[in-house]
């Protein structure tokens, strides 16, 4: 096992990561006089703005994952490889995977982010991240589970925390999946889990700043907030989650919200 990858007497170009930034540069770089070597820990481009859809089964994960090799079959000096980029060796030009060693004349770095959890290692353990497709099975799953347990769970406290949903962010993909939440409650619910009530799915959006969508205007937030409570989202601004034990999402007014999905964005 290796990278493989014949000498020549282009400069070589390695790209880490194969999400938006690195994808958009390896299409610009068609036809330029470099060899190109992408790596990248999945074998397929996944498309984030979708996954909320994802999560919701409102689209299968193969309709916004596209392989890099269907991308890039046609192109000449471009090389794909499936790794994980363990360390850098700037002195020597050289990265070191879990495949193998690869020389570089120039090197690009678009990993792309991970989720914060302020080193709240709990939270980090028991809640649900959304920004991989995996992540996104993750939470349809969990979702359609819970819904499962609670057709046949006669404790109501219990039932309740399993109906419950608190979404932890009000930015772009707390709005989308708090949305697309809502529409499950209003039009999946009552058709495939006919024994639940609507009334006792409740979805919960906790954003700790004075507003949704903070980086867009004023006017994008209030719409936005307006149309989820329309929907029947309960949005609580200001609010900043602290922990989450016992199936219960602590609040910083020692407040706290019975739940056992808590989507961590």
């Amino acid at each position: 096992m290796g990278f493989n990858i014949a000498g020549t007497d282009k400069k070589r170009i390695v790209i880490i990561g194969g999400g938006f930034g690195g994808l958009k540069l390896a299409n610009r770089l068609k036809g330029s006089n470099f060899q190109i070597v992408l790596i990248d820990k999945n074998n397929y481009h996944q498309f984030p703005p979708l996954l909320y859809q994802v999560a919701s089964s409102g689209l299968e994960s193969s309709s916004i994952s596209f392989p890099f090799r269907k991308i890039f079959q046609k192109r000449k000096d471009f090389f794909f490889r499936l790794a994980e980029v363990q360390a850098v060796v700037r002195e020597k030009n050289l990265i070191l995977t879990s495949i193998g060693e690869l020389k570089y004349d120039y090197l690009i770095i678009a990993s792309g982010t991970v989720t914060n959890f302020f080193g709240n290692e709990v939270i980090e353990k028991q809640t649900l991240p959304m920004k991989t497709i995996e992540e996104a099975l993750i939470l349809r799953n969990t979702l359609l589970s819970n819904f499962e347990k609670a057709t046949i769970c006669t404790d109501p406290q219990e039932k309740q925390a399993l109906m419950n949903v608190v979404i932890v962010g009000g930015g772009a993909t707390g709005v989308e999946i708090s949305g697309v939440l809502a529409e499950m409650k209003h039009f999946v619910l009552p058709k495939d889990y006919p024994d639940l009530k609507q009334s006792e799915m409740n979805i919960y959006l906790v954003e700790g700043s004075p507003h949704l969508l903070a980086a867009m205007s004023e006017e994008a937030s209030d719409n936005a907030k307006r149309f989820l409570e329309g929907m029947g989202v309960k949005v609580m601004l200001q609010k900043k989650v602290v922990d989450y034990k016992d199936d219960k999402v602590i609040l910083d007014d020692d407040s706290s919200i019975e739940t056992k999905t808590v989507v961590w964005v």
